[in-house]
């Protein structure tokens, strides 16, 4: 089932991926912490969603406003799909 790996396996191993940690956090840098890294990005994530939420609804207003589709306000406006 499970492939028995030696003590000496298991210990280079945990060498291995010690070395790579230590590796990544010089590349990340000495004091910086990554937990507050990734919580950083994902509240940026949250504020930039939120802002093209708003600004997918003031789309929608401004196609109902001239009865059009959002498509054709996106081309109006030279929006893209990735915008």
């Amino acid at each position: 089932m499970h492939k028995k790996t030696s003590a000496k396996a298991q210990q280079a191993r945990i060498e291995a991926l010690q070395a790579e940690i230590a590796e990544l956090q010089k590349s990340l840098g000495e004091n910086e912490n990554a937990e507050q890294i990734v919580s950083r990005h994902i509240k940026l994530l949250h504020r930039y969603n939120e802002a093209k939420d708003a600004a997918q609804i003031l789309i929608g207003k401004l196609a109902a406003y001239r009865q059009t589709t959002i498509r054709q306000i996106h081309s109006d406006y030279g929006l893209t799909d990735d915008d």
